[in-house]
């Protein structure tokens, strides 16, 4: 058996990787049943579909019909712009609120791409703003601050 597409093998195992790990990680939650859910019982479910995509990218990077990709080379300042820009809004979400952090998480994050673009960066930044406030403030009622504590008093 060859490998025909190895940016699909590698996003399949990526995503078999990622997906075992949340899985067992959510093991060590309550889990429920499907009527009464535990805290574990999503995101261990979320892992295994996430597994479960893994194997289908990693087996149609074996098929023959396959079209032919190499990995090619990883652009480390784009990796390093995300990820540090993740770990920026965990880091500044309690003191700046949900509305700026998600501000600056996504002016950071789009200051990896090659095609920068202030507008959409801009809108990108107020439809995510109303998706987390939607499900996590309204929707979840996560405690956590939306906006700074020194601006609401």
């Amino acid at each position: 058996m060859r490998i025909k597409d190895k940016k699909d093998f590698a996003s399949g195992l990526m995503f078999i990787a990622f997906g075992a790990f949340f899985a067992i990680l959510a093991r060590g939650y309550q889990m429920g049943t499907a009527a009464k859910m535990g805290s574990g019982y999503f995101p261990f479910w979320l892992g295994v579909l996430l597994g479960l995509l893994g194997l289908v990218v990693l087996l149609k990077s074996l098929a023959s019909s396959s079209e032919e990709h190499d990995l090619g080379k990883w652009d480390w300042k784009t990796v390093l712009w995300i990820t540090g820009a993740v770990v920026l809004f965990a880091v500044i979400l309690q003191f700046l609120g949900l509305i700026l952090s998600i501000i600056i998480l996504v002016f950071f994050s789009a200051l990896a791409s090659h095609e920068f673009n202030w507008k959409q960066t801009l809108v990108s930044s107020i439809i995510l703003i109303g998706i987390c406030y939607g499900a996590f403030v309204w929707g979840l009622k996560l405690q956590f601050p939306v906006w700074p504590p020194f601006l609401v008093g």
